[in-house]
């Protein structure tokens, strides 16, 4: 999956590099409708320079957003500061994007990446193969009034249907209806917690506890209570159905 996903993104970057014509020491191929390509080492070169985007294009295009900022809300609803730390929530949030993100990946290795690697389509061409699955995912999961709030800040009046929404207008429309689903997510998990949180505090104070923290109290009854509602289970599955998995 991992050399998928780098393919993948070598694919997307890979027109954006090869875009720059005119240096002598390379030569270009030319394409049986006339076109001209560059030759493979050229784009080699330019996919190893640009890998050092995968991790902002693995933020910002896939379902990883939404993972990291869920889980981080779930940690600071429960009490703890650092269980799970950072390593493993990134982690976590890391291999549930492979997982929600199989289906795309695959369907760009299928109509992108391999004819690519044998040679049926230029960059150019498996580029915008690969960019329709990826498209699709973004705008199932992007809110039609982030769409439009860009679209007009770029300048574009009126798009003729989704297909028509460039990647300049979708990436920050996606990234946009991504924290807003997240912090709602995160409102309802917080909720059960919080009551809790105020349960334990109003015992505390009709006992007279005044010194003792009611956070330290609680904690305990919100591990008990997350252990005892397959909490993790529920998180996870709840993550992985609101982008459509499995429905």
């Amino acid at each position: 999956m991992i050399k998928y996903l780098l393919a993948v993104f070598a694919i997307l970057l890979a027109p954006d590099v090869l875009a720059e014509p005119g240096i002598p020491a390379l030569t270009l191929n030319e394409n049986p409708d006339g076109s001209k390509d560059y030759t493979i080492s050229l784009q080699v070169l330019g996919i190893m320079t640009m890998l050092s985007f995968i991790p902002a294009l693995l933020v910002m295009m896939t379902s990883f957003t939404r993972i990291v900022i869920v889980l981080g809300i779930l940690r600071q609803a429960i009490g703890l500061q650092q269980a799970p730390s950072n390593q493993v929530l990134i982690g976590i949030s890391l291999f549930l994007t492979f997982f929600i993100m199989a289906p795309v990946f695959d369907k760009i290795n299928e109509t992108a990446l391999q004819p690519y690697m044998e040679e049926q389509l230029t960059a150019k061409e498996a580029f915008s193969a690969a960019q329709v699955p990826l498209k699709d995912f973004m705008l199932s999961q992007t809110r039609v009034k982030d769409i439009a709030t860009f679209a007009e800040i770029a300048g574009y009046e009126q798009l003729d249907g989704p297909e028509a929404v460039p990647m300049s207008v979708l990436i920050p429309a996606f990234i946009t209806s991504e924290l807003k689903t997240a912090f709602q997510m995160g409102f309802m998990i917080f909720i059960p917690f919080l009551i809790l949180d105020l349960v334990v505090a109003s015992v505390l104070m009709a006992m007279g506890m005044m010194m003792l923290s009611p956070m330290m109290v609680s904690l305990p009854f919100k591990l008990m209570l997350f252990v005892l509602v397959d909490g993790w289970n529920l998180t996870m599955g709840t993550l992985a159905t609101s982008f459509g998995v499995g429905t």
